[in-house]
């Protein structure tokens, strides 16, 4: 399998990595959440460049994404300045990502996955090519952005000079890409990046107490990069992998506007949430999609707009919804029909749930409301497949908590 229980169990590790953490820190900035900013910040410069007429490889920034916070996670305690330094050093790097490749083997069932993850670590590490440049220059304007917090709650550190002066010049080597030079210089879609952000500060279960607290956007991270692995179990083409990734990373984004409004109060009755929908379309229309291009606003719309339901567009240009899994596998599974599986994402986002809920049980912080919401999603998917995809066997994989 593609999603194994150990594999997963080390993606929501990020959440537990700490950043800047020698630094005062108004908020917790955690590997989890600045992955999953980088990965909007990858989506942003890729799309500027495709605009330009490059060619994206867009299943290589997925997968350079997902390996680059693998070895984040085990490389965890390496501070950003040590880590360049030993990147200049081939011969050191390779022993370091032998390390990590030793580390994550174990936890990597599929054969292609982990062979894929080795390419990643050992051939052409230091390149050059226009995937290793989207992919490093969204890491430092992620970077970047955290630091802006960091010097204003450290207003008289002597380091922050030289840390920022660092970082500007990371990115000056970056400044042919479209869409760095827009973000340095302030333009709309620096807005976007900003808005984006703001789901760092929101954190999820908000009046349950939990070990981890994790936010809207790490979250959002978790339920692209499992989405991204249950489309691959099932073989999706290039394009379907491409929006179950970045469906599931946007699929909270009217929340930069609603901020999060727990589950059972949505579902209070359906007038409610139907009510709760029309007014994030109406905020989203108002606030968010106009710091987008137009093209990126509707594949976005697309992702956010009914994002648990399946669908597929036709070549007349009309999206047709509640397509089955089982029948996109077998007629629509092509990348001109543009297919995007909401069940996937929405047993993705349930299973980021279960996780949130299940870590913070066996971590000694548990509460009803935990456990109720843990029973109730492993109930739910315990004996459910979508179409060949089979979930249930990742939640008998998960040992009793007590």
């Amino acid at each position: 399998m593609f999603a194994n229980i150990a594999l997963i169990n080390e993606l929501f590790r990020g959440f537990y990595i700490q950043r800047w953490n020698d630094r005062i820190r108004p908020m917790d900035l955690i590997e989890m959440d600045k992955h999953a900013h980088k990965m909007v910040i990858a989506y942003i410069i890729s799309r500027y460049e495709e605009d330009c007429g490059s060619k994206i490889d867009w299943h290589e920034i997925i997968k350079g994404g997902i390996f680059e916070l693998l070895r984040r996670i085990v490389i965890s305690d390496i501070k950003s300045p040590i880590y360049s330094r030993i990147r200049e050093n081939p011969s050191v790097f390779s022993q370091l990502n032998k390390y990590v490749f030793n580390e994550l083997e174990s936890k990597i069932e599929n054969e292609i996955f982990k062979g894929e993850l080795q390419k990643y670590l050992f051939e052409d590490s230091l390149s050059e090519n226009l995937t290793r440049q989207i992919l490093e220059a969204a890491h430092i304007y992620a970077s970047f952005w955290e630091f802006q917090i960091i010097k204003q709650a450290n207003p008289n550190s002597y380091q922050n000079t030289r840390i920022e002066t660092e970082l500007l010049n990371k990115l000056d080597k970056y400044k042919h890409l479209k869409g760095i030079f827009r973000l340095v210089n302030q333009y709309s879609i620096y807005n976007f990046v900003d808005l984006i952000g703001q789901l760092r500060f929101q954190i999820r279960w908000a009046q349950t107490p939990r070990i981890p607290r994790t936010s809207v956007l790490g979250h959002s991270l978790l339920v692209a990069c499992i989405s991204y692995l249950f489309a691959r179990e099932i073989n999706a083409c290039s394009k379907r992998l491409y929006n179950d990734f970045f469906g599931g990373l946007f699929h909270d984004l009217p929340e930069a506007v609603t901020r999060d409004i727990i589950s059972p109060v949505k579902r209070s009755s359906e007038q409610l949430e139907t009510l709760l929908k029309e007014i994030e379309n109406e905020l989203a229309d108002e606030q968010i999609y106009p710091l987008l291009e137009n093209e990126w606003a509707n594949e976005i719309r697309y992702f956010t707009n009914n994002e648990f339901t399946n669908k597929i567009i036709n070549k007349d240009g009309e999206i047709i919804s509640g397509i089955s899994i089982e029948d996109i596998n077998n007629n629509y599974n092509q990348d001109y029909h543009n297919p995007y599986d909401g069940e996937i994402i929405k047993a993705a986002d349930e299973l980021a749930a279960y996780l949130e809920a299940y870590h913070s049980i066996i971590a000694g912080i548990k509460s009803k409301e935990l456990n109720r919401a843990k029973q109730t999603i492993k109930d739910k998917y315990i004996s459910k497949t979508l179409s060949t995809l089979k979930i249930n066997i990742l939640y008998e994989s998960f040992p009793e908590t007590i």
